[in-house]
């Protein structure tokens, strides 16, 4: 049963809670400009959440039941402490209204085919929140052994912010996170609300400054895809083109695939790790030969 009065003490809390940060606690920017209201704005918190600022002030206002996957991420962003965090619960129970959950995406069947048919060219399959679904064994020999990353956790921007492997892998680091930034934040506007979604953008949101920073800022970087330049432990240093394939039965999924011009010494690097890959008990210097 929702409850509003129990809902509008919510809001009142979480008023408090917000009232006592500034910009700089959560890895927000100074404007320098006087703020009308102490500490957090609404649409500053709604973005580090991942909702819409509509969805968070009809929050506060007591006019819409609340997911507990945003109660938690609130928690995070809003840095509360155990008997704060419990108390927000507290409230947000009677209230409360678990989302409807899309089903756990699978790849489809012909993207599947496509990846196993590609063996000199590394492609991944990403779904929704960045989610990799599939990948072909030389995706793994290039960026990580994705096999030993949790199914539940095997997100590309989590690996971008969290994973300190795949952060000196990327050359063009910056460049490649935001765009993570922004295509979460993309698909954040076409689906305000996801509780998935809104999950992952707290705890990357907790765990790193830029994330926080950019998720924050209003400057959209372009989704084009282009070059990107890759320090492989075993070939060196790859510059390679990044392209996408949409899936007309799923527009969700995309195919990434990544490719070099034929006779570039990138190319040679994918050839050779290929070729290791195909048989990975082989020492790197056996395969060069």
């Amino acid at each position: 049963m929702y409850t509003k009065g129990r809902v509008t003490e919510l809001g009142e809390f979480l008023k408090v809670c917000r009232a006592q940060l500034v910009p700089r606690t959560v890895g927000l920017p100074e404007s320098g400009a006087p703020r009308r209201v102490p500490g957090l704005r609404r649409e500053e918190v709604a973005r580090l959440v991942g909702i819409s600022t509509h969805a968070y002030t009809r929050l506060e206002q007591g006019r819409a039941p609340v997911p507990t996957t945003v109660i938690a991420t609130l928690a995070r962003v809003l840095h509360l402490d155990d008997a704060q965090r419990d108390r927000l619960f507290e409230l947000a129970a009677a209230g409360a209204r678990e989302p409807r959950r899309r089903p756990v995406q699978k790849v489809h069947a012909q993207l599947r085919r496509i990846l196993d048919e590609l063996s000199t060219t590394p492609a991944l399959v990403i779904g929704r929140h960045l989610d990799i679904l599939a990948w072909n064994p030389l995706a793994a020999a290039l960026l990580t052994d994705f096999d030993k990353v949790p199914a539940k956790r095997r997100n590309y921007a989590r690996l971008m912010f969290t994973d300190p492997a795949f952060r000196e892998l990327c050359l063009d680091w910056r460049t490649n996170a935001r765009t993570c930034v922004t295509q979460l934040r993309l698909e954040a506007a076409r689906h305000p609300g996801d509780p998935g979604l809104a999950a992952l953008v707290g705890e990357l949101s907790v765990a790193d400054a830029d994330f926080r920073k950019w998720w924050a800022g209003r400057q959209m970087t372009g989704l084009r895809m282009g070059t990107k330049r890759v320090r492989h432990p075993i070939v060196g240093d790859l510059t390679l083109d990044w392209d996408s394939l949409t899936c007309t039965a799923d527009p969700t999924q995309k195919l990434l695939i990544a490719t070099a011009a034929p006779g570039a010494p990138s190319h040679d690097g994918l050839l050779f790790l290929a070729s290791w890959t195909a048989d990975p008990g082989q020492p790197p210097e056996d395969a060069a030969a």
